[in-house]
């Protein structure tokens, strides 16, 4: 089984930066296509970016050039490098495998963009 840690987030003025790691078990992660998902109070969960086995990355139209997924197969870390944050960018952040089923989630990392 699985098992997901996510770290990084905390408080930042708008305009700031922060860089997420997600940390998994186990060896399924480096054939695994993964993704950075988050979920703001009072709404669904949502993809914010994803970046396959090899290294071929997505972003939702929302954090398309701030927003930068990486990840680190040799170590089973997936990475989240966040630039010009915005207020809309709060959120608690979690990180998945990209394929349904989706692993066990872990608590996932609250960011918080505010003055």
């Amino acid at each position: 089984q699985v098992q997901i840690s996510e770290a990084g987030g905390g408080l930042v003025q708008p305009g700031g930066s922060l860089r997420l790691s997600c940390a998994t078990s186990g060896s399924a992660f480096a054939i695994s296509a993964m993704g950075w998902y988050r979920q703001a109070p009072g709404k669904q969960r949502e993809s914010v970016a994803t970046i396959t086995s090899d290294g071929s990355t997505n972003y939702g139209d929302s954090v398309k050039g701030r927003f930068t997924i990486s990840r680190d197969n040799a170590n089973n870390t997936l990475y989240l490098q966040m630039n010009s944050l915005k207020p809309e960018d709060t959120a608690v952040y979690y990180c998945n495998r990209r394929a349904v089923p989706k692993w066990p989630w872990g608590q996932g990392t609250q960011v918080t963009v505010s003055s």
